[in-house]
């Protein structure tokens, strides 16, 4: 079977930052901040929820068609914006 677009991205990631994507526990990436993937729009909700909570640097990581709707979704959270690659498009902060 092959890998998920959600699955190939977290992967990426994971390696980028040297640390290993948890498939099935929680938030996906966890090492000096916290990673969730979200592919669909209507899943982001539910990822910004999983990381709002943690005191590390906190990230949505997304493919490029929901790029625009996590910035608008993260606005005034202070969780960062990744893009697929693990480029980040909008630093985490620690309001929220």
């Amino acid at each position: 079977m092959s890998k998920s677009i959600h699955d190939k991205i977290a992967e990426q990631i994971a390696k980028k930052i040297g640390t290993e994507y948890k498939a099935h526990e929680g938030i996906d990436i966890v090492k000096d901040r916290v990673i969730e993937v979200e592919t669909k729009k209507a899943s982001l909700p539910q990822g910004l929820q999983q990381v709002i909570r943690s005191q590390k640097p906190r990230y949505l990581a997304v493919n490029k068609p929901n790029i625009q709707n996590a910035l608008e979704i993260t606005k005034g959270t202070g969780v960062g914006v990744m893009g697929p690659t693990g480029r980040i498009i909008k630093r985490a902060s620690r309001k929220g």
